[in-house]
Order: structure tokens, then sequence, then C-alpha cells
């Protein structure tokens, strides 16, 4: 069977009620994992010491406390969404753990002199991680998400889905009621309207001693009785915290012996049972005969489970070597199903933004009576006349007959509002303002409809993308298989009668269906880094403290040294030796090389941040700058006296790009066009423009995937976080947006 990789609802439920007992806990430092979508939130508490909780929301979504041995070495840098709670959490106690209804969705409560913070973990779908403030305003989240049912974006409300029906709490008229309201059989009905999943509802059937395909319109009263009595037994052991975890193995080939009972081959050791493919909160029956081994709480049991079940564990089922073909029908239909989804919350926005401008026309062409009712309400307010009073006088001008009166169809003291109706269309006004503005509302309303229009577009084109992915996957997948099934008895012959001299195709590494990491860091990594199109390393400060080290440590002799001609920007270093070389007299930089090191300089410099496309650079010898101010003058940190003349480039273009590489490392590169396009895979040219820095990031991120086959290697090589190492300060465009 296929290994666990997410949590179920059940699961959910058991850790709500679990980590209760954490409840206290001061956070000390967070830490995110971008190539694994993973957060670890380092905590103390006064009677359990150090506490490890880790949120994974990538390949495997799950959520835990761990043993410290367990977590992952801390990033070198912390990407910008850890430094962001790091400041809104340090020293904020854990006040409650919960489940939204019957969802994957589990919420981590904070407190901190009065606010409060929440962390919202969504176990499901392409999982997402998501911070509250006070107000339930999103303040970040790792993934933007614009559909027609919910928006998740900084910014806005967040929006949880559509709540589920919880099983646990429903009665037994409830249950019944849900049951018989199914036209499918008793497992199915179980995992899909009650949302046990199928796992839990094959269990129940089991533990009930019903068939799992009894259709729901045989089923007896008898059935759905013993049914409902192992579905309330299970919600009162999950609300009592009486769990008895489970961490299940798939016995191996070579150990296929004995009755087992709980065990396989009477195996009580764990490396002797196979390999790990569930955990679960208590006992299940579907699992007899399989080693369980036990734990003595729901947390432990996952620590073990995600920390040792890797991808390793999995074994072919047919030992003959064959692949299971994935289900890449089911995956096509599912993303199908979101693009018709998609699709219709398009057309809604698009009537939506329609209606309220043909709303705010309808104020304008019909501008003296609708004049004529706010007056009539904002006079009868200053005469401290109470809404009840104002309705009532709209009902007797009804009643006279007066245009204005037979407008109005309802007036709401609570919001301050009168709803007129206007050619058969109601709308709503603001009884504080005038005509003009209440149509400017509306015009607002119809401008913030289409904003959440364009993001559904783009959703619906990143899903396009992601369809077409999984259906050039299959192709790559038949023509293997049938490549494979035509034997190899043409293996090593040159086609076409060639000599097989010939070199070796390049590799497509954007249609490659799995790509290997490869990466190695460097010291450089710290700062900001190019390599220019002749091979020459140039280095460029993120602040004041990188240029004050990048001058005072890496500034060498036969180095050039580059400055934008602009208050706010990086101290760049054209290096022409490595750290440990000697200087060696014969080395000469290339002009397009000090070209490119210009460009580099004004880019990532105070012009880009004004939206300016274009600055004047200065390049001087390393002997040139100088930390010593003149006479009365005063260097700030990170600033330098330069002494002597300067070679200027005057107007230099702005531009970047950023790039992915396959080999001989997989990593982000960005800097000037000229220098990254030769050596990326794929790249993305960007200009001045109006998307923040993390928004810009999280464009050209769902862009690359997009490009790859393999979009688990762009999560893992070029998160949103790396891509934006390497985007200038300030707001950013993609060139061909």
């Amino acid at each position: 069977m296929d290994r666990k990789r997410e949590l179920t609802s059940v699961d959910c439920a058991a850790l709500a009620g679990e980590l209760s007992v954490y409840e206290g806990a001061g956070v000390g430092k967070v830490y995110l994992y971008p190539e694994r979508d993973m957060l670890r939130i380092r905590m103390r508490h006064y009677e359990r010491g150090r506490i490890e909780l880790l949120v994974s929301v990538g390949e495997e979504k799950w959520l835990g406390v761990v043993d410290p041995d367990h977590v992952p070495e801390a990033p070198e840098r912390p990407p910008n969404f850890a430094m962001m709670l790091r400041n809104r959490m340090q020293g904020a106690e854990l006040v409650a753990v919960s489940q939204f209804e019957f969802d994957r969705i589990l919420e981590l409560r904070f407190e901190r002199d009065g606010e409060t913070i929440t962390v919202v973990a969504e176990l499901f779908g392409d999982g997402n991680i998501a911070v509250l403030d006070n107000t339930g305003e999103v303040v970040d989240c790792l993934e933007t998400v614009r559909l027609k049912s919910r928006t998740v974006a900084p910014g806005a409300q967040y929006e949880f889905p559509d709540a589920r029906f919880n099983p646990l709490t429903v009665d037994e008229d409830g249950f019944e009621a849900r049951m018989r309201a199914s036209d499918s059989d008793l497992v199915r009905t179980l995992a899909t309207q009650l949302n046990f999943g199928g796992r839990y509802g094959e269990e129940l059937c089991t533990r009930a001693g019903v068939d799992y395909n009894v259709p729901i319109d045989e089923a007896t009263d008898d059935q759905l009785d013993a049914l409902y009595a192992e579905v309330s037994d299970l919600a009162a052991r999950l609300h009592a915290g009486d769990l008895d975890p489970r961490v299940y193995y798939e016995v191996d080939d070579a150990d296929e012996s004995g009755d087992g009972d709980d065990t396989v081959g009477g195996a009580t050791d764990p490396t002797e049972a196979g390999h790990r493919v569930d955990a679960t909160p208590v006992p299940l029956r579907e699992y007899e005969g399989r080693h369980g081994e036990p734990f003595e709480t729901f947390t432990e049991a996952l620590d073990d489970y995600f920390t040792f079940a890797t991808d390793e564990d999995e074994r072919d089922d047919g030992g003959d070597g064959g692949r299971d073909r994935p289900d890449f029908e089911s995956q096509i239909e599912t993303k199908e199903r979101i693009i018709a989804q998609q699709e219709g919350a398009i057309e809604d926005f698009e009537a939506d933004a329609e209606r309220e401008r043909e709303h705010a026309e309808l104020l304008y062409a019909n501008y003296d009576l609708v004049d004529d009712i706010l007056s009539t309400v904002q006079n009868a307010r200053a005469e401290d006349r109470s809404w009840d009073e104002i309705a009532d006088r709209f009902a007797e001008g009804r009643d006279r007959g007066i245009e204005a009166a037979e407008a109005v169809r309802g007036v709401d003291g609570s919001e301050a509002t009168v709803t007129v109706e206007i050619d058969d269309r109601a709308i709503t006004l603001d009884a504080h303002e005038g005509v003009e503005r209440n149509a400017d509302l509306l015009y607002q309303e119809a401008k913030r409809i289409e904003e959440k229009k364009e993001g559904a577009e783009e959703a619906v084109a990143q899903t396009r993308r992601e369809l077409e992915e999984i259906e050039t996957r299959r192709e790559e997948w038949e023509a293997q298989e049938a490549g494979e099934g035509a034997g190899a008895g043409g293996a090593g012959e040159d086609s076409e009668g060639g000599d097989g001299d010939g070199d070796e195709a390049p590799t497509d590494w954007l249609a490659e269906p799995s790509i290997p990491v490869r990466q190695s860091e460097e010291w450089y990594e710290r700062f900001r880094w190019f390599h220019t199109s002749d091979g020459f390393l140039v280095i460029g400060g993120r602040d004041a403290d990188d240029n004050e080290a990048i001058v005072k440590k890496y500034l060498d002799r036969g180095d050039r040294f580059f400055h934008a001609q602009a208050h706010g920007g990086p101290a760049t270093v054209l290096k022409a030796t490595g750290p440990s070389e000697s200087y060696d007299e014969s080395v000469t930089v290339p002009d397009a090389s000090k070209r490119e090191a210009a460009q580099f300089a004004v880019s990532y410099s105070s012009v880009w941040k004004d939206s300016k496309f274009a600055g004047d650079v200065y390049e001087v010898s390393p002997d040139q700058v100088s930390k010593t101010p003149e006479s009365g003058e005063f260097l700030e940190k990170g600033g330098f006296a330069i002494r002597g003349d300067r070679t200027y480039y005057e107007s230099t273009e702005v531009g970047v790009a950023v790039g992915i590489t396959c080999e001989p490392e997989t990593r982000v590169i960005g800097g000037p066009p000229a220098a990254i396009e030769p050596r990326a895979e794929t790249s993305i040219e960007v200009e001045p423009g109006r998307y923040a820095q993390n928004d810009a990031a999280k464009r050209l991120y769902r862009e690359f995937k997009g490009r790859f086959a393999d979009d688990s290697f762009v999560r893992k090589v070029a998160s949103p976080d790396r891509i934006q190492e390497f985007l200038p300060p300030g707001g950013s465009r993609m060139v061909d947006e």
C-alpha cells in the first residue's frame, strides 16, 4: 500500500486535543525551510522544557511536536517569512490549539502583550500557512489563494473553506438523515458525505460488522444504528483524549511468514517488521495482521513516522521490478474540475463588476431622485430623528404617492444605509454620503472585484499549466512503458546506420519529470552576487553591515569598486581573484564585465526603488576607497570616502534577470540579463513595477513552476524567498507581463 503523506480529519481532531498540554509554552525562535514548505517553532514549557513544533505543508502535510534530535538544521539565513514571525511571536505564549470544524485545518493561537497572533495550518490540497493578526487579517502567507469560494492573501480577511459536515458532533437522527440522503453505498457515504475519508470509512464498517458495499437504499436501520454507535465511540475517544497511537508497517517480501496478530512473523523489532505506512491515533481493525508499534502519544507516533518513513521505505508490490502506474486520469479530472470552478468564478466576477458599474451609472442617471432621498435622511438625522422614524416617514410618503419615497425599499440604522430601487435594481447607499460619493464607492467596488478577477485568471492559468504537466508526464510514462515493452533487442545499435560517435544530446531539463538537486554553499552567498559573462565574481552588500564587510574583508588589490551615483546602494566589488588567491597583474577585466557590474550596482540601488530606469555609476580602484572621512566630515555606517578620479558609466539602464540553473548545480541565480540568461536553464527578466518584492517573488515562482515538468524541483531550489533574494528593493514586474 502507498504510505501516508497527509493527516486525516480524524488525525487533526486527535492532535487538537493532545497538543493542548503544551499551552503556556513561550516562543523562542521561528524557522522556515522553504525547500520543504516546513515551519519550525521552538518553544519552552515550564514543565516540559524545550518544545520543537513542526508544521509541514509541502509534499508531506502534518503537524506535531518532535524530538529535538529530529529537527532539520536551521537555515543559514532566515527567509523573510520566518523573520516576520520572529518579530511578531518571539516571547508570545501558546494559548490554544483547535481544529476548524472537521477539516484538515489546525489553528495555533499565540498571545503577546495583549495582541493575538494566529498561525493557520492548511493540511489539504497544495497546503498553506497563514499568519493572522487580532482582526483575522492575513499578515502573510506561504501561498496566495484567490478562488471564487475564498481568498487568502496579505491584507485581506482570512477566509476559511466552506465548513464541512462534522460527523463527530451529529446526533443519531442527523446521522441517519445524512446517510439516507446519499445515493451511494455505505462506505462511500461515510467517506465523502460524512467526511471520514476512505480509511476511516472502511474502519467504521469493519467495527460495525457491516459490508462496505451495501447500497444506502438497502441498508437496514440496525446497520445504521451499528455504524452510529461506532461513530459515537470514536468521537467520545477523541473528545476524551483516550488515544492508543500506533505506527503501522507493511511487511517486506522477505518477512512474509507467520499468522501475525498486530505483528508480522512474530516480529517486535520495527526494523524486522517491514516499512512504515501509516500512523493512527487509535488502533485500526483494518490493520490487524500488520505490525503496529505503540506510542505514548499521537504526536510521538507522528514524529517517528514522518522522521523515518521516507520514500526509500516504499517497495514494489509485485516484486518483479515493475512500477505502479500513477493515476493520471484522476489527476487530470481533478484539474479540469478546478479549472471549471475557476472559470465560473471569473464569469461571476465579470458580472458582479459590471453590475456595480451599472448601479453607479443609475445613480447619475437619476441624480435628483437619489439626492432627494439622501437629503431627506441626512436632514432627519440632523434633527435627531431615529432610524425607525425615518422609515415611517418614507412609508407615509409611499402612501401619498411621493416618487422619492416609493423608490425606498429599506432603511438600516445599524449600518446607516438606505436601499433604493431604480429600474428594478436594488442599490444600497451610504446615508451619510452624497450621490457622487456613493457612485464613487460603487466604481471602487467594481475595481476591487476586477482585481479579484485578475487573481482568478492567474489561478486558472496556473492550473492549466499544471494540467499540461500531468498530461505531458502521462505521455512520457506511456512512451517509456511502450519502449520497455518492445524489448532491448535494438539496444546498442545506432539509428539510421550512424556510427555512434556523435555527441550526446543536451538534456531538456524543463521536460525532465525528476531533476536531482545538486547544490553546494559558497562564501559569497551571504551577499548579493552574480558571475559576469566572462566568469568574474561580482558581490554587493544587502545592507550597511554587508557594505562594511565587503570593503574591509573582500576588496583586494586588482579588484574594481562600483557604486551608483545615488544614495542607498550596494558597495559593489568585481573580484579579479578568489579570496585565497594572490594578485595576478596579467588578469585583465573585459569592458563587458565592467558594464555588467555597473548595471548590477545601479539596479540594486535606490534608482530601482524610485521606479527609475537608468542612473549613473562610477568605478574606482581599491586604494581610492577609504573609511577615513575628510576633516570635519562624518561617514555613516556603510559609507565610504572616494578619493581621486572616477570612471563614470552614465545613464546605465537598470536590468535584472532571475533564472534557475540545472547543471552543474541546481540553484537560483540573478543579476544583469546578459550574464544570467546564458547560464540559466530558464530565466525571467524584471523591471521596476507595481508588485512589492515578496509579491513579485511569488509571481516569478508560479511562472517557474509552470515551466518545469518537475514542479517539486522548483519548490526545492527556487522558493519565493530564494527568488526574492535576487530581486532589487522596491517594486518589480516581469518585463513580458
